[in-house]
């Protein structure tokens, strides 16, 4: 079988450290394993005109934004597909099949639809494409036949109702469709990195973001300005390391080399920590080398975009080229699910009941 992974983002704005951390470092690291024969990156811009319906605007200018921050964190388009998903329109179609297989109670309770809801005030009014997210989720996985699907570990609920569908419509029309298995980062810091307010989550809405695009300068204010352990008021104070963002930050971005350059003194972050916890180490310091290492990581990452933001042409051509691609892949397994489903009528020049 294959060996096939899909992944991607809504387009609502510039991506963030928490997009990094959470899956973007990682599809790198799987594309240049060599372990798998295709993988489909999707900028999902129908998904987000479910909640943006008014404003089709931003969501346009916002699938540029995400394409340049996936080139500049690494994606090669000669090793990954990248993919505008409304140019695939039998995304729908599957989405519209599979919405049979699925209850209304069932998408309720999806936590992460649940959150979601919450977090945009849509209890009273939901969108009906909104609500219906899980299914179309879904419908974008099955129509790669994906194997694997890298993202973070809110989007857990979402594969599991997607192998619901796949159990489902194999169940119902005989094996047609392919299971996926989630991919979650392996460094467990980065499942879940707050917001450099304190936050549980990094979020464009609650303005709590560092995001890959920042200058140098305003990643530094918005580390210093960080919000870390409430108690620790003095140097001499201890202080408690587990839910300080400084150190979530340092346990998903500290490399054991940036010591030797930043910080001497230490043998490493564990050292750091405990220094911490028993006083004597203030938060400026702590800030002062976290803003050393996010410098060094996203160095490269802010040079690799710009490098891209003076070649939009090209850019535009690897989307066009990405979503041809990908429309050819879904074809063929919108065609075998209309076949498993006996729909088919005419596929062979005549229809026979």
């Amino acid at each position: 079988m294959k060996q096939v992974i899909l992944t991607g983002d809504r387009p609502t704005g510039r991506l963030h450290v928490g997009h990094y951390v959470g899956s973007l470092k990682e599809r790198v690291e799987l594309q240049n394993s060599g372990q798998y024969d295709e993988i489909y990156i999707m900028i999902a811009d129908a998904q987000a005109l479910t909640d943006n319906a008014e404003h089709p605007e931003k969501v346009r200018q916002n699938i540029v934004q995400v394409a340049l921050d996936y080139l500049a964190c690494g994606i090669d388009p000669n090793k990954s597909t990248i993919l505008i998903q409304s140019m695939i329109p039998e995304l729908t179609e599957l989405t519209f099949y599979y919405m049979n297989l699925v209850t209304v109670s069932r998408v309720q309770r999806n936590p992460t639809v649940k959150a979601e809801i919450q977090m945009r005030n849509f209890e009273a009014s939901i969108p009906v494409g909104f609500f219906c997210y899980p299914i179309s989720q879904a419908a974008d996985i099955t129509a790669f036949h994906a194997t694997a699907v890298p993202v973070g570990e809110d989007q857990m609920p979402m594969l599991e109702q997607c192998k619901e569908i796949v159990h489902k419509f194999n169940a119902t029309y005989g094996e047609t469709l392919t299971e996926p298995q989630i991919v979650l980062p392996q460094n467990q810091a980065c499942l879940r990195l707050p917001g450099i307010d304190g936050k549980a989550k990094m979020s464009k809405s609650l303005g709590n973001c560092i995001y890959l695009s920042d200058e140098a300068e305003d990643v530094r204010k918005k580390i210093m300005s960080m919000f870390t352990d409430p108690n620790h008021l003095r140097v001499e104070d201890p202080g408690k390391v587990e839910g300080n963002p400084v150190f979530i930050y340092l346990d998903a971005f500290c490399r054991p080399e940036y010591f030797a350059g930043f910080l001497p003194e230490y043998s490493g972050l564990d050292e750091l920590k405990a220094h911490y916890e028993r006083g004597g180490l203030g938060d400026v310091k702590v800030k002062k080398f976290l803003n050393n290492v996010m410098q060094a990581e996203l160095s490269p990452i802010r040079e690799r975009r710009k490098y891209w933001e003076a070649r939009l042409p090209e850019v535009y051509e690897i989307l066009k080229e990405g979503s041809a691609k990908a429309k050819k892949t879904a074809e063929k397994t919108l065609a075998e699910v209309r076949h498993a489903m006996q729909i088919d009528y005419f596929a062979d020049g005549r229809m026979e009941i």
